[in-house]
Order: structure tokens, then C-alpha cells, then sequence
């Protein structure tokens, strides 16, 4: 059996050096190996919660963190529509200069002009199991509420056993 309780790097950014431990009641499991069946996942918003179900039967459960306020996560029925084992975001990340030193972090290129002599580098986004649009599933950082930009971040062991066992067309049902 797999358990995993907390990931490492968030949709945007590395957590606060302060930043508090998620509770312990928000522990990961899967033990979906050797489990056979159409696969499909339920998100629940309120709970901070995914669950992976194989031909419907339960597979694992993992803690999320899902859009902050502003930045809802949007509900409703979908089907994965893209994986990506190494994505970066084309909308947040940071501006580096030439040696990349980062001139500016947390970066929305939709509104934050680039510096000249700039470049731009997505944040990393490993595991990516594109939703709709701009929101996914993905690895990255979980602080125990909702903080990310609208995507639904797991924890890494996660991310990747709920990568691994879909496919473009499993269906996400995304509840409040």
C-alpha cells in the first residue's frame, strides 16, 4: 500500500519557509495496483478530496488543495482531455534574467508586463491530467486548504499512481 501526506513544489511556488504542516487526518492512500475497470475520479471541493475509482470500486482517496478564493476551482462533469508528465504552466510562473536569477516571482503572464532582457520559465506542473482550459490535476504543494490558481493539486505519490492509471476520456466529476 501506498501512503503519502504531504507533496513537494506547488502549482506556483514553493510553500512559505513558515508555512504550517497539513493536518495528520489528511492522509493519501492507493492501492489501486492489480485493481482492474474503467477508471474515474470524484473531487470534492468541501472535503479537500479526490477519490480514484477503478471499474467503480475504490482505488485510493488523496488530499487535495484546490483554487483559493478568487481562483475557484470550477465544478461539474468533464473528461481528461490531456496528460503530461513534465508540464509547466504557460500562465504562472516567474521572470529570470540571463543567469537566471529570478526578477520576479509569482507571475501571471496574463497580467505582469515581462522585464526586458527576461524570459519567462512555467512553473512546474509534474503529473498533468488536463481537465479543462487551464485546470488540472497535478503534483505540488498542499498546505491543508484551498491555495492553488484553480488546478487541483495531490501529493506527488499521488499524483503519479492517479497519472498512471488514466487515460485521455476518464471521466472527473468535480463536486462543491
Amino acid at each position: 500500500m501506498l501512503a503519502a501526506l504531504i507533496a513537494g513544489p506547488g502549482c506556483s511556488s514553493m510553500p512559505p519557509a513558515a508555512a504550517p504542516a497539513p493536518p495528520v487526518a489528511a492522509a493519501s492512500y492507493w492501492h489501486g495496483e492489480g485493481m482492474h475497470g474503467r477508471p474515474s475520479v470524484k473531487i470534492h471541493l468541501s472535503e479537500q478530496r479526490a477519490y480514484f475509482y477503478k471499474g467503480g470500486r475504490l482505488a485510493g482517496v488523496s488530499q487535495i488543495s484546490s483554487g483559493r478564493e478568487g481562483l475557484s476551482t470550477i465544478t461539474g462533469d468533464f473528461h481528461l482531455i490531456e496528460k503530461d508528465r513534465t508540464h509547466a504552466s504557460s500562465l504562472f510562473g516567474k521572470y529570470v534574467d540571463a543567469n537566471g536569477d529570478v526578477l520576479k516571482e509569482d507571475v501571471n503572464t496574463a497580467r505582469d508586463v515581462m522585464p526586458e532582457g527576461a524570459r519567462y520559465v512555467g512553473a512546474s506542473m509534474p503529473f498533468w491530467m488536463r481537465i479543462v482550459d487551464g485546470t488540472g490535476m497535478h503534483e505540488g504543494w498542499l498546505p491543508g486548504y484551498p491555495a492553488s490558481h484553480g488546478c487541483i493539486r495531490l501529493p506527488r505519490a499521488m499524483a503519479e499512481a492517479f497519472f498512471d492509471s488514466v487515460e485521455v476520456g476518464t471521466p472527473v466529476s468535480i463536486l462543491p
